[in-house]
């Protein structure tokens, strides 16, 4: 192995990032060393670079959807082998002791870590990651392909079940998450209607690709009452909209680990046993459900891939909305 790797590192918030090379670490006890194959471009990561994650650290590499082989290991870990492929999602530990852990609810722990944001992520050529944490990945998809399962398609898949068992769906933002939960929830006989951005005639062009029933701006009125709503945009004033698009007793679930303020709104939207619930992070078990059933489906990860070198401008293109479905990261020679 390299005595140093690259990593692209966000010296501090409001920075663009720069290429570094760093001294490869030795995995701690519990530890696994990734030869990072594929990473993942997040919107999270764009909330990091602009400074709106209180518990951000800096400088940090960024990245939380690492799809790599593992190069080394702590002496307590047993559950993966050298070269074994493995993901690295954005929960990267807990404290494992308080209430929220005991209870099943780590992904609220006060003393959990993340990926890229608290621990160095996978815009890099190695990470490390606490091999509790690690996820199998299904065979059938490759590096690249696999990357965006481990947020986009975990977080997805958290709000997709906080929505409840309605049969008719709306997704506010056709982005990387939704592209994902909209073939899992078509397959689960669910009717989708995605709202864009006003005017994104390729991104509802893409929605409807993928077995969208309608597909239109966030601007324009449902179609018909939607029994729950997620907001993948993280936009608050998305909230009343999906509301007013929601039937009684649905429900509307916030997505992002950011959004910009929710403006007040009559008490007659949220009348009827409507609600409005967000998620915050995932669990281990939500890693393991999703990844089984990604095993099972055929999901068609849509993925952009860019050089590591370019993680600049893969965030460019995020925050410009210019991809079609998800943006990821490519070591050179992985």
């Amino acid at each position: 192995m390299p005595a140093l790797f690259q990593a692209m590192r966000l010296r501090a918030a409001a920075t663009p990032l720069e290429c570094r090379e760093l001294p490869l670490p030795a995995p701690g006890p519990r530890e696994l060393l990734i030869r990072v194959g594929a990473c993942g471009v997040c919107r999270t990561d764009l909330h990091l670079l602009d400074g709106e994650l209180p518990q951000a650290r800096y400088p940090v590499t960024p990245g939380h959807e690492i799809v790599g082989r593992v190069a080394a290991r702590g002496d307590a870990v047993t559950q993966y082998a050298i070269g074994e492929r493995v993901g690295v999602p954005w929960l990267g530990g807990s404290c494992g002791e308080c209430g929220y852990c005991s209870s099943g609810r780590e992904n609220l722990c006060d003393r959990a870590r993340f990926t890229g944001c608290t621990q160095d992520g996978g815009y890099a050529g190695y990470a490390l990651a606490d091999a509790r944490f690690c996820l199998p990945i299904p065979a059938r998809y490759s590096d690249a392909e696999a990357a965006p399962l481990l947020c986009a398609g975990l977080i997805g898949y958290r709000a997709y079940r906080a929505a409840g068992e309605g049969r008719v769906l709306g997704l506010y933002g056709f982005g990387a998450a939704a592209h994902l939960i909209a073939q899992v929830a078509q397959a689960q006989g669910r009717r989708i209607h995605a709202f864009t951005r006003p005017g994104d005639a390729a991104a509802q062009a893409f929605a409807r690709e993928l077995g969208a029933a309608w597909a239109g701006g966030s601007d324009e009125p449902a179609p018909e009452p939607l029994d729950a709503a997620i907001l993948f945009a993280p936009v608050g004033e998305l909230v009343p909209v999906a509301l007013a698009a929601t039937r009684k007793g649905g429900r509307v679930v916030c997505a992002g680990i950011h959004m910009s303020d929710i403006p007040s709104f009559p008490y007659a939207l949220l009348w009827g046993e409507r609600s409005v619930a967000s998620v915050a992070n995932l669990t281990r078990q939500d890693g393991l459900e999703f990844m089984r059933l990604a095993a099972d489906m055929d999901l068609r990860p849509a993925v952009q891939t860019f050089a590591l070198h370019a993680a600049n401008d893969a965030l460019a293109a995020l925050r410009a909305g210019e991809l079609r479905g998800a943006a990821v990261l490519v070591p050179e020679g992985a």
